[in-house]
């Protein structure tokens, strides 16, 4: 599954299922797909998914890469995934307007 975030402000943002589910629950939301915050909303969402992003990385400096592991592929935190949704949420929080996301593309 896919989840697309849009709003007004910003170009529209797919995110792969599981990703944008945690991501969701991080802004509080009950991850419910399709669903929206209100404008008023958004900046306390924007603010608890920059907290929990937070603490994400901070977990995730303290583990390192089992041996033997293939190093050719890269390894994309969930901070890196979150970054695109972190800028959509801020250019709503800047124009005052909903963010509405759905399943598809």
């Amino acid at each position: 599954m896919l989840v697309t975030f849009s709003c007004p402000a910003y170009a529209d943002i797919t995110l792969f299922g599981d990703v944008a589910l945690r991501l969701l629950k991080m802004m509080g939301h009950s991850g419910a797909v399709p669903s929206a915050l209100l404008a008023d909303d958004v900046p306390a969402a924007l603010a608890r998914l920059e907290a929990a992003i937070e603490v994400e990385r901070q977990s995730e400096k303290g583990t390192a890469k089992p041996a033997g592991e293939d190093d050719e592929e890269p390894v994309i935190s969930l901070a890196q995934r979150a970054l695109p949704l972190i800028e959509l949420l801020k250019a709503a929080v800047n124009d005052k307007c909903n963010v509405m996301w759905r399943s598809g593309t």
